[in-house]
């Protein structure tokens, strides 16, 4: 479990997921205007919304944690202004769990 104190942003633009931790770090400053290396989580999805990737700085360097969803989709708040939203642990555990694409055609 996330302490309260760590904040989590997801950017709301789809990302190419050929991005490595740099370039990951430079869409965090330059799409959210914030510091890769604050200890903030940073949650970037593909255009398809089946891969994601979450990148934070440890004490000496990034982390990077990737994940790729079969028959499932990852659940991104679609927002018009602005390119990220902030969310909470219990928000980071549901949009990694993301939703069958049964689930999203019943719907």
């Amino acid at each position: 479990m996330l302490p309260a104190s760590v904040r989590i942003f997801v950017c709301t633009a789809p990302q190419d997921m050929r991005r490595n931790f740099d370039g990951l770090a430079l869409a965090t400053r330059q799409l959210l205007g914030e510091d890769p290396q604050s200890g903030a989580l940073f949650v970037f999805v593909n255009k398809r919304r089946n891969r994601a990737k979450v990148l934070w700085y440890e004490r000496n360097g990034y982390c990077l944690l990737y994940k790729r969803l079969h028959r499932a989709l990852f659940c991104v708040p679609d927002i018009k202004a602005g390119s990220s939203v902030r969310i909470d642990a219990e928000g980071l555990a549901a949009l990694l769990a993301g939703v069958s694409v049964q689930e999203k055609l019943d719907a």
